[in-house]
């Protein structure tokens, strides 16, 4: 995938990773990037066409298809974290983060399907998470509707093939956006993860690994849980 002179749509641009990756991409050359938000008039990008998008509500990503039939490249960013746990946690806190990254990705994925076919095929980006691949106390709703976003991309990747459109996954671990206040950790830059996510694509990367954190996720996927959760030993 050349971003250089593609259309790309990013969701959740108004902050955090997809300013940046709304950003990077009018760097790299892209003929036009839509950026949209739930709340618009927080984009504050020049250079860019702002579109409301709320990707929870079928109606506003009907509206947004409409809008943007030129799309040759659909990021799909936006999220939600509810620090919601499974067993206690509030059921409708779980659901919202799976109406999020599951429901929501499916929405804009069908919606978009046949405008990118149209143009030629195209790509989809999901950013998924190194979450998507292990659990954590008071992450674990996030980590389940992660689980299911990495899921889908490989589903779509493959019912998508036909119509030559390349659908790639991006995952990382945490990254300083500004909104990670509750984290004493160490975070990533989102401008390198960022730049390496858009490098991954042009490679035509289908798994696009952003960091060390997120290598190690996918390793334990073969390792004992005994070695990785200790404490459920």
């Amino acid at each position: 995938m050349d971003v250089k002179n593609s259309v790309a749509l990013v969701t959740g641009a108004n902050r955090g990773l997809g300013r940046h990756l709304a950003q990077q991409l009018l760097e790299r050359g892209a003929a036009k990037v839509y950026a949209t938000a739930r709340r618009p008039e927080l984009v504050d990008l020049p250079g860019v066409e702002v579109l409301r998008l709320d990707i929870t509500e079928p109606e506003s990503v009907a509206q947004a298809a409409a809008a943007a039939q030129d799309v040759t490249l659909l990021v799909n960013n936006a999220g939600i974290t509810t620090f919601a746990d499974l067993v206690t946690g509030d059921k409708a806190a779980i659901r919202l983060e799976l109406e999020t990254a599951f429901w929501g990705t499916l929405e804009m994925v069908r919606a978009f399907a046949p405008i990118l076919e149209a143009n030629g095929g195209g790509a989809i980006v999901n950013l998924n998470s190194a979450m998507s691949w292990v659990a954590a106390d008071r992450a674990n709703a996030y980590h389940v509707a992660k689980a299911a976003q990495w899921a889908l991309t490989g589903g779509v990747r493959l019912e998508l093939a036909p119509q030559n459109t390349r659908v790639a996954g991006v995952y990382l671990g945490m990254t300083d956006t500004g909104h990670q206040q509750w984290w004493d950790g160490p975070m990533g830059d989102p401008a390198v993860a960022v730049r390496t996510m858009l490098d991954g694509l042009e490679a035509d990367q289908l798994e696009i690994i952003v960091d060390d954190l997120a290598a190690g996720a996918k390793a334990a996927l073969s390792a004992d849980p005994r070695d990785f959760y200790p404490a459920a030993a």
